[in-house]
């Protein structure tokens, strides 16, 4: 990449305020026009706020979405096709909005999980919504004709809480972290029938403490998780589990483990499309990682590139890099503002 060559800074373009409460999670719409497009935040406030870039270059709410939720909205994420966003929150329901005409409509409720849900995600091709709890269970759900939704598996393996459920970008594989320190795998294998096909845990290199959450490179071959054991894990995500033979163990290996640069929880990771990764922690601080080229061993080893000390007054809940402008990256905390980055070279 021409741009790590320099010395590298992450400058903070704008910070958007307006939220009461702390701010949970964010999510870039994958489809919205405009080179940035669309943001979309969430809070302990109960509402959702639509964030746009408006003419002058400056980020402006555009949208609240409101008195549908009754407590925190935790968890935010657009469809592939960006025309509808749903929206998971402590009072046990995931709502699905609608975009049409620039106005946003509570299309659906989704209710099942006995208490708060934690985390939502769309597959890739927009058919299949992932919901995990606190109920230590996950939830599909299939998108149906007119935004109708019908759940098609109850999974039950967690024995705590599920921090988060995440899909592989391009297969039907969803990945689940949680409070019991481990990541899950889980396929179908025919007749809507899904089931854990791999654990990774402190028995095959894996966390030692709650998993707060993941994310995949852009090619889908290598996966980020990030724990309340301070350490960020590099994972081989090249083979599909359901594809090997016996129960699936030792198809995704663990290549390597990022420790020693924050000091208290990490609580969100995500890989942009350029292969940097950003991590927020509750340091108050963003760091961002690349691969070591220059490693003389065969495993592939990680380095940090920046470290923004201070990027929030409290703890940073979530950073998102955007999908379109990959050295954009939004950031949100519990001091109730999200901040818009850019990541440039250092004038000498």
């Amino acid at each position: 990449m021409e741009l790590l060559d320099g010395e590298l800074e992450l400058r903070e373009i704008q910070k958007l305020e307006g939220h009461t409460d702390r701010v949970w999670s964010l999510a870039w719409n994958p489809a919205a026009t405009g080179v940035a497009g669309m943001l979309a935040s969430c809070s302990g406030d109960k509402t959702v706020r639509i964030w746009q870039k408006g003419p002058s270059g400056s980020w402006n709410c555009s949208s609240v979405l409101e008195d549908t939720h009754t407590r925190t909205v935790r968890s935010c994420a657009w469809s592939p096709s960006g025309k509808l966003l749903a929206t998971a929150s402590f009072d046990g329901t995931t709502a699905v909005w609608e975009h049409v005409g620039g106005e946003f409509e509570c299309v659906a409720t989704l209710e099942g999980h006995e208490n708060e849900v934690k985390s939502v995600s769309w597959n890739a091709s927009g058919s299949l919504l992932a919901t995990c709890a606190r109920d230590k269970t996950v939830w599909i759900w299939e998108a149906q004709p007119g935004n109708e939704f019908e759940c098609v598996s109850v999974l039950q393996g967690h024995t705590q809480d599920v921090k988060m459920v995440q899909w592989h970008p391009f297969l039907d594989i969803l990945v689940s972290v949680g409070y019991d320190n481990s990541v899950k795998v889980w396929t179908e294998d025919g007749d809507d029938d899904w089931h854990c096909v791999l654990t990774l845990g402190e028995a095959n290199s894996g966390h030692t403490s709650t998993v707060w959450a993941l994310s995949f490179n852009s090619a889908g071959d290598r996966m980020v998780t990030c724990s309340d054991d301070l350490t960020l894990k590099i994972w081989d995500t090249s083979q599909n589990p359901s594809e090997t033979s016996g129960d699936g163990n030792g198809s995704w290996s663990h290549l390597c483990t990022l420790s020693g640069y924050h000091d208290r929880t990490i609580f969100s990771v995500h890989w942009s499309r350029e292969g940097l990764i950003a991590s927020g922690a509750a340091d108050d601080a963003i760091r961002l990682f690349t691969e070591s080229k220059d490693s003389l061993v065969d495993q592939p080893s990680y380095k940090m590139l920046v470290k923004k000390e201070k990027a929030h007054d409290m703890d940073v809940n979530s950073v998102q890099w955007n999908m379109k402008e990959p050295r954009l990256l939004a950031s949100a905390s519990d001091d109730g503002t999200i901040k818009i980055w850019e990541l440039s070279v250092v004038s000498k």
